[in-house]
C-alpha cells in the first residue's frame, strides 16, 4: 500500500449497522469510506465503479449474499486487487469456508472492538489475510469430516520442494511468520520467498487459501498434532 488512504466499501444488510461502520472508518487517519451497500448485489456494482482497497462484506444479506458477492469481486479481472474481509455474527458460521474459497482475505466478528476492526482492514489491505484462532478451528472441523484429500490440489503439491511444505504445514497450524522463521531458522525474505512460490504452485490467492490446500491436500489434518509451543 502507498502513503495514500485505504479506500474502504462497507457492506451491510443492516442500516444502523453500516452507517456505524461507516463512521468508525471515516474518524480514523488514514482510512476513507468510498461508499456503503445493503446487499451483495449492490457492493459488486459498486466494486467495480469505486475500486476500492478493502470491501467489508456482511455474509447473510438479500439478493445475494456476501459469499457470492465475494466470489463475483475476487474472480473479476475488473476487480481482482480489491481484498474482500467478511464480518459475520458467529464464529462458527456455516459459510466461513465457502467464504474464503471464493477469495475473502479473511473474517471478523461483528462484535469485534472497534480497534480491532480497523486493524482488520488494514492487515488485509496490506495484502496479508486475517484468520481469527475460531476461523482456523472451524476450517479444521470443516475437514475433519472429509475422508480423502483432494486429488486436485494433492497433484499440485508435486512441484512443492520439501522446505516449501514444511512451511505450508505451519501456514495451516495458524503459525505466524515470525513464529515459522524461529521454528524453521530462516530469513524473513527466505520466508517471504517460499510464501510467493507456494502461492504460485497452488494457485492460491492468499495466506488463507494457502491454509485451505494444505488441509485439502492432507499436508495436515484435523488429529495432526500442532506445532505451536515445540522447539525443533
Amino acid at each position: 500500500m502507498s502513503d495514500a488512504a485505504i479506500r474502504v466499501l462497507v457492506v451491510d444488510d443492516q442500516v444502523l449497522l453500516r452507517g456505524s461502520f461507516r463512521i468508525l472508518v471515516e474518524n480514523e487517519p488514514g482510512l476513507t469510506a468510498v461508499g456503503e451497500a445493503g446487499d451483495g448485489a449492490e457492493a459488486v456494482e459498486l466494486a467495480r465503479l469505486h475500486r476500492p482497497d478493502v470491501v467489508l462484506m456482511d455474509v447473510r444479506m438479500p439478493v445475494m449474499d456476501g459469499i457470492e458477492a465475494a466470489r463475483q469481486i475476487c474472480g473479476s479481472p475488473e476487480t481482482a486487487d480489491v481484498r474482500v474481509l467478511m464480518l459475520t455474527t458467529f464464529d462458527l458460521d456455516e459459510y466461513v469456508y465457502a467464504a474464503l474459497r471464493a477469495g475473502a482475505a479473511g473474517f471478523l466478528l461483528k462484535d469485534t472492538p472497534p480497534a480491532e476492526v480497523l486493524a482488520g482492514i488494514r492487515v488485509v489491505a496490506s495484502g496479508e489475510s486475517l484468520l481469527a484462532p475460531s476461523v482456523t478451528r472451524r476450517l479444521i472441523e470443516e475437514f475433519t469430516s472429509r475422508p480423502e484429500p483432494s486429488s486436485r490440489v494433492a497433484h499440485a503439491l508435486v512441484g512443492v520442494t520439501e522446505r516449501e511444505r514444511e512451511v505450508l504445514e505451519l501456514i495451516a497450524r495458524g503459525l505466524a511468520n515470525d513464529e515459522i522463521r524461529a521454528y524453521l531458522h530462516m530469513s524473513t525474505g527466505t520466508l517471504k520467498t517460499h510464501i510467493g512460490r507456494l502461492l504460485a504452485k497452488l494457485g492460491a490467492r492468499d495466506r488463507a487459501q494457502l491454509v485451505i490446500a494444505a488441509y485439502e491436500a492432507g499436508v495436515v489434518t484435523a488429529q495432526s498434532p500442532s506445532r505451536r509451543g515445540h522447539t525443533p
